[in-house]
């Protein structure tokens, strides 16, 4: 029986750690200030893969034009390798979502090693499919811009590729010449072009809480924080594009695929600690701290388990110390010395 007691001790111990790192874990992930993301829903208007076009030859969600164009087993390129070209693809709706995720799947590759430009961009505005200078787009927009850059138009004391970003508000244009300097609200220098692995970058936003992008380009699954920027307020329902522009150096730019969800956030307050319905508590941590939380919790937990071991070792000792002088049998029949019998008798009731 007492084997069986400590065996059931180590599962409940170790079931309970486990439940806890997952849900410290997950919290880590999710968390927003006092909220989290509770679930996200795939927004089918949104979102676009392969084969990209139905029957018809178009898709009911997205329109693309210019230089762009569609290879349905591969990619949408927005340009190809070659001079003075420009492409866009743009949704038709706009992204009504207060909180979204936005993750994009796309590729910048050439036959240049060291001459290659100009980069493509991702567009949450006000308006959509206008062409023009800023990596194939309008200047003076009103949204949010994230460039994929690949080319300094002058130098700088950090190094391309790079992504940044900008908030238009209508009336300001973005610096070309001078690579936007000065205007980004977030940058990171990040080797996204030519690379082993798919590149992707993902966009979290949270309505009056928070803009964050991450980015993947060193090794499956493997996401980079690029910049986050915590007060940001985008533009309600801006419609969600993409576009890419060459000069006289050019690079293929291919749009592999868009994912987007809309994020459905838990109440402010709510309690997300999963691990409350184990058996061992987490140590009462609150959520704002959660690496010192988990390792409190960890430490208060190894405690009761050498407690529980303890405890088993000294009643073993006590049993064996009792059958020895006939001092009792734990539950044994009659008043009989045999501790034997009260053991098998325990383990029929418990």
């Amino acid at each position: 029986m007492l084997s069986r007691c400590n065996l059931i001790s180590v599962s409940l111990l170790t079931l309970s750690l486990f439940r806890g790192f997952a849900a410290a874990a997950s919290d880590d992930k999710n968390k927003i200030g006092n909220s989290t993301i509770d679930r996200t829903v795939q927004l089918r208007t949104h979102s676009i893969y392969a084969p990209y076009i139905d029957q018809d030859l178009q898709n009911r969600w997205w329109d693309f034009g210019a230089d762009a164009y569609v290879n349905t087993n591969k990619h949408i390129r927005l340009t190809q390798n070659r001079p003075s070209q420009m492409g866009w693809l743009w949704s038709r709706l706009p992204l009504t979502a207060a909180n979204y995720v936005i993750e994009v799947e796309f590729k910048i590759s050439g036959e240049s090693g060291h001459l290659y430009g100009d980069g493509m961009a991702i567009w949450l505005t006000k308006e959509r499919t206008q062409p023009g200078p800023v990596f194939g787009n309008q200047n003076d927009f009103e949204g949010l811009a994230i460039f994929l850059d690949t080319y300094a138009n002058t130098r700088h004391g950090y190094s391309f590729p790079r992504v940044s970003s900008m908030l238009g508000d209508g009336k300001t244009s973005y610096n070309v010449g001078n690579d936007g300097d000065g205007q980004d609200i977030g940058s990171c220098t990040a080797n996204f072009r030519q690379t082993n692995v798919a590149t992707k970058l993902k966009i979290t936003y949270v309505k009056d809480s928070f803009l964050d992008v991450k980015i993947q380009y060193r090794a499956w699954d493997e996401w980079t924080d690029c910049f986050r920027k915590e007060g940001v307020n985008l533009i309600s329902a801006p419609f969600l594009g993409f576009s890419a522009l060459t000069g006289d150096i050019s690079d293929n730019h291919d749009i592999i695929s868009v994912t987007t969800y809309s994020a459905v956030l838990s109440p402010a307050g709510a309690q997300r600690d999963k691990a409350s319905t184990s058996f061992f508590s987490r140590g009462g941590s609150s959520g704002r701290e959660p690496a010192s939380g988990s390792w409190f919790g960890f430490f208060f937990k190894a405690f009761l388990f050498a407690a529980v071991c303890a405890a088993g070792y000294y009643g073993y000792e006590e049993y064996k110390r009792r059958n020895m002088y006939g001092g009792g049998n734990f539950g044994g029949r009659g008043g009989y010395g045999g501790g034997f019998g009260g053991a098998i008798y325990d383990d029929k009731r418990f």
